[in-house]
Formats: structure tokens, C-alpha cells, sequence
């Protein structure tokens, strides 16, 4: 079928291992775009970690914190979070599970927090503000926890149950976010809203949060750098991200 969205994974897909979107993809997208078809993010970070890429970039769609947000056109068109109540429940037990010092991250759509100010694990930090969660008071549309441990992962996310987990397969973390908010029911959502087919999407990831989305787009794009569980489930593996997969892909078959 015709393609007339492309849907593009940010961390170890479009962004190279510094973090950076190289001009060939930039250029790529562009000419993309010139040929009528829309340009997207669908990224776990939330709008305020992904400022600098739309700038380069100018996507048409955002499909932001891995499904709560939907960004179409610069109008948020889709939001999930949790309560406060489950934010605040998520929060207590994620420190009474992995312990006073925590690490822990929080997303809403256009803030980012983290609680330490200094000596974080990565350096994913640039526009975080600093709480401690003791007493946060505002609805989060995804959490994140530093541990590797899956049997701690569980005990949070099961304290309240309106809650899903994954984790990351780059940094010892789980992400906890509201069970709707995923890739795959955002694109859903945004596929009913501007009346298209998901069998006319290219998507590109590589990780285990793309998943749903690969599976369900027309054309699944796995990444050379991807787990070996996204590469299972895509059409086509690519070059990897340092490698400017995307680009190259998109150059072959669709331009």
C-alpha cells in the first residue's frame, strides 16, 4: 500500500549513540515529506526531552512518553496519565520496594523530574527539575525506576491497576505507565483521527517498547542494533542507528 506516515523511534533509532540525528536522516525525512508523506516521533521520552529533535526535524506527529501523548500538527489530540492518587501510591512503593535511595524519574507532557540533583546513573538529565516525590502533587504520565530486579518491578506496578511496565534494554531501569498508553493504541487513536490505515505506516524501532507498534504498522523496521526480540517480530532489519538505518531504508524503497 501506499505510505503515508512514517513513524520513527528516537533512542538507538533515529538518534546515534551520542544522541544526535545525523543530516542525512534529516535530509532523507525531508525529502519524504516533500513527497507527501507525514514525518513522526514515537519515543518513550516525554515533549520536553524531545525539543531539540523537532526543531531539526519539523514532525508531523509527536507520540510522546511511549503513548500517553499524541502531538498532531502541534495540538495534543490524545492524553493518558495516571491519577494522582496512582501517582502518589506508585511513588511510595517504588521507595518502599527499592528503598530510600531510589533513583526514580517522572514524566508529564512538557516537564521532566528527576530525584537527584546530582550523582544520576546516565546522563539523560538536561532539562530534569529536581523533587524528592515525597509529596508530589500532580498527575504523572509516566514513571521510571532504577532497578534491574523484575520481581520489585512487579510489586509496583501492582499497586495500582491501572498500571503496565517494561523495561529498557540499554539502562538498568523499568517504565511504568497507564495500561492505555502504548505505541500501538496511540497509533490506533491517531490512525482514526486523520484517516489513515496502520498498513500504511513504516515504522522504525529496537527495543522492547516497539514491539506493538512493529508489529502492527504495514512495514515493521527493526534496527541492526535492535534486541533480538524486535528483529523476530519486523518485516526488514536495517543498518543500525550509528549507521543511519533509517535513512538508508527509507532512500531504497521509498525514494
Amino acid at each position: 500500500m501506499e505510505t503515508k506516515l512514517i513513524l520513527c523511534d528516537l533512542d538507538g533509532t533515529l538518534l546515534r549513540s551520542d544522541k544526535t540525528i545525523s543530516q542525512k536522516s534529516a535530509e532523507i525525512l525531508e525529502k519524504c515529506r516533500k513527497n507527501g508523506i507525514l514525518v513522526g516521533f514515537s519515543t518513550s521520552r516525554g515533549r520536553g526531552n524531545i525539543i531539540p529533535y523537532e526543531a531539526q526535524i519539523r514532525p508531523d506527529v509527536l507520540i510522546c512518553n511511549g503513548g500517553a501523548s499524541i502531538v498532531y500538527k502541534n495540538t495534543e489530540i490524545f492524553k493518558a496519565e495516571f491519577t494522582l492518587e496512582e501517582t502518589r501510591n506508585i511513588l511510595k512503593t517504588a521507595y518502599e520496594v527499592v528503598g530510600d535511595n531510589a533513583e526514580i524519574t517522572l514524566d508529564l507532557i512538557d516537564k521532566f523530574y528527576w530525584n537527584r540533583a546530582e550523582d544520576k546513573s546516565t546522563d539523560y538529565d538536561w532539562s530534569a527539575l529536581y523533587d524528592d516525590f515525597r509529596d508530589f502533587k500532580i498527575p504523572a504520565m509516566k514513571i521510571c525506576v532504577q532497578t534491574t530486579d523484575r520481581e520489585k518491578a512487579l510489586k509496583i506496578s501492582s499497586c495500582v491497576q491501572n498500571c503496565d511496565m517494561l523495561p529498557f534494554s540499554d539502562i538498568p531501569w523499568y517504565k511504568f505507565s497507564p495500561k492505555t498508553a502504548t505505541k500501538e493504541n496511540a497509533i490506533s487513536f491517531l490512525c482514526g483521527h486523520i484517516g489513515i490505515s496502520s498498513n500504511e505506516i513504516i515504522s522504525f524501532g529496537d527495543d522492547h517498547n516497539d514491539i506493538g507498534m512493529l508489529k502492527m504498522c504495514g512495514t515493521g523496521v527493526a534496527m541492526g542494533n535492535a534486541i533480538d526480540e524486535v528483529k523476530a517480530v519486523c518485516d526488514f532489519v536495517t543498518k543500525s542507528n550509528d549507521d543511519d538505518g533509517v535513512a538508508d531504508f527509507l532512500a531504497d524503497r521509498l525514494l
